[in-house]
């Protein structure tokens, strides 16, 4: 802000405090105040972080939206257990058990009718409650909170609420996950080439599709896959997926063919000419 009024020449002077920003002594007394007011602040977000951080490592709730299977106490400060919902879960970690695979769950869910937490602010917005994706379905299996567990960057201590989950269904779904080989929806670098990677979209869903490949017999196949059916499954989109090879072969032949035409080419210059001359001497 004071950068702002010495730009314009413009002075600060206070009413209730003897200085005005004309005199040096006003320059230092300014400065004093405002370095004190930034210190200030900055202790109390250290001070902040510092009590979170303790608040954690005891286990205890410290905010924000709770995962499916809690409520937060009405009296504030730990989660308590909603047994409806904590049914749920349980019987989501016993279907992976079963299935040995995310896509099966998500399509189980789906078929149950269960969504992701829905929780209402204390301003009356509603949050989540959306259809589960093998994403959201991944966290929810490494979710230690389910175990009664806090994690604090990346330490996990005993929390304070009450576990849904018991400690031997805990590692045996994360055994099972390691075994598939689950990395948490993180997305994998572009090093197979896909031209038209974050490019194509599918018609019937609106969403985006994304590469992937299989192989099979020592060859690798390569393909776009609408993201709608890869997170919730094949049934949930009539396009599927599209031959990588193919559908990028007819894109590159459809841009030379239109740097090979002689209408778009003379179209364009004639188009450029005209916004050239009206850019010269129009109005």
């Amino acid at each position: 802000m004071m950068e702002l009024f010495d730009k314009h020449a413009v002075s600060f002077v206070s009413v209730t405090q003897q200085f005005n920003t004309t005199s040096s002594m006003g320059r230092l007394t300014l400065n004093i105040l405002l370095s004190f007011a930034q210190f200030e602040r900055e202790i109390i977000s250290e001070r902040t972080r510092d009590k979170m951080s303790a608040a954690r490592r005891k286990g205890k709730w410290v905010g924000g939206m709770p995962v499916l299977g809690y409520d937060v106490d009405s009296r504030g400060g730990r989660l308590v257990v909603n047994e409806e919902e904590a049914a749920q879960v349980r019987a989501i970690y016993q279907l992976y058990l079963e299935h040995k695979a995310l896509i099966p769950v998500v399509q189980e869910i789906d078929r149950r009718g269960w969504r992701a937490k829905l929780w209402v602010t204390k301003k009356g917005n509603e949050r989540g409650g959306k259809p589960f994706t093998k994403n959201s379905l991944f966290r929810l299996l490494t979710n230690v909170i389910y175990a009664g567990k806090v994690n604090y960057k990346g330490s996990i201590y005993d929390g304070e609420h009450d576990a849904i989950i018991d400690g031997d269904l805990w590692q045996r779904v994360q055994d099972a996950l390691r075994r598939n080989g689950r990395t948490g929806g993180k997305e994998v670098r572009n090093k197979y080439g896909a031209l038209l990677k974050g490019l194509l979209y599918c018609l019937p869903c609106g969403t985006g599709m994304v590469h992937t490949y299989t192989n099979k017999n020592g060859k690798r196949y390569r393909y776009y896959v609408c993201l709608n059916a890869q997170q919730r499954g094949w049934s949930s989109c009539p396009t599927k997926s599209l031959n990588a090879h193919e559908i990028e072969t007819a894109v590159v032949e459809h841009i030379r063919g239109l740097g090979t035409n002689e209408e778009t080419i003379c179209s364009d210059r004639f188009e450029s000419a005209g916004t050239e001359r009206q850019t010269d001497g129009g109005t």
